[in-house]
């Protein structure tokens, strides 16, 4: 079955090639080829299991390929040190399902965290860029002082994107942005997303299983398929293309996840189930 695909002939920020990744035997990720051009902003699409966070996890190297390689920028990521590989993360910004906040810290110590890390900025400075970020995500000043523990859900994601910025990075990843958001908060976070894509050159990838932050969002959509439904010349890729073209799709795949059609899949389910 031909798979839809978007090409750029821009200059890629991010390029995989041939990556294959497995966990003790399990194999997860395979054959996968991908390049995303500087500024682009792609939505990661698919079921949970087929491989999603894997693969953004293993765009910034914190999972290593069983096999094949990952460029940033033209560098081979996975073959730098430690030393290289942490100072090239300074080019990223990662904002993680539940906000991944520290919970001793107050928000703007959460906030000020990346910049203390590196040692680069004076106090006056990084109270500067902390009150700049918060502004952007249309948070209060008064959140500051206060404890993750003491922000609603939303809010707490929100102060996990003005972290993520906080650093000007040029690559920003969203794991689940909007997972166990109510449908406003959830168009919030999507707003956000958007309007941080043009107050400057980033480049975004965003994984997700939400059909409204990839329809409303991304200029570009991969979809993903688990491998164990997958025949093995199968690509694990399933759909590449703009987000209003999903919906047109002529991959049954790709029409039943957009839908939410239980049909196939759950006699799948029972059929794994009685075997």
């Amino acid at each position: 079955m031909m798979i839809e695909t978007i090409l750029s002939q821009e200059k890629p920020l991010v390029e995989v090639r041939d990556l294959y990744v497995a966990f003790h035997g399990q194999t997860v990720l395979r054959d996968i080829n991908l390049t995303i051009p500087a500024g682009q902003t792609l939505v990661l699409l698919g079921e949970s299991g087929c491989g999603k966070t894997v693969l953004m996890k293993t765009l910034i190297g914190l999972i290593r390929p069983t096999r094949g390689q990952v460029f940033f920028d033209d560098l081979d990521i996975h073959a730098l040190s430690e030393q290289e590989l942490s100072k090239l993360r300074l080019r990223f910004g990662f904002v993680f399902q539940n906000a991944a906040l520290f919970d001793s810290m107050t928000i703007a110590q959460n906030m000020a965290f990346p910049m203390r890390q590196h040692g680069q900025f004076t106090p006056a400075q990084i109270r500067e860029l902390v009150e700049a970020r918060l502004i952007e995500v249309g948070l209060p000043a008064s959140v500051l002082k206060k404890k993750p523990a003491e922000l609603s859900g939303g809010m707490r994601k929100r102060v996990g994107l003005a972290r993520a910025l906080i650093m000007n990075p040029e690559l920003i990843l969203y794991d689940e942005p909007t997972t166990g958001l109510d449908p406003i908060m959830t168009d919030v976070i999507n707003q956000l997303i958007i309007r941080t894509r043009r107050r400057g050159p980033v480049t975004s990838v965003i994984v997700t299983h939400a059909m409204e932050t990839a329809r409303k969002v991304p200029d570009r959509v991969v979809m993903l398929y688990p491998i164990s439904r997958l025949d093995p010349h199968e690509s694990q890729i399933v759909f590449d293309g703009r987000p209003e073209d999903l919906d047109q799709s002529r991959d049954r795949r790709v029409r039943q996840f957009v839908n939410g059609e239980a049909g196939q899949r759950l006699m799948e389910l029972i059929g794994e189930t009685e075997g």
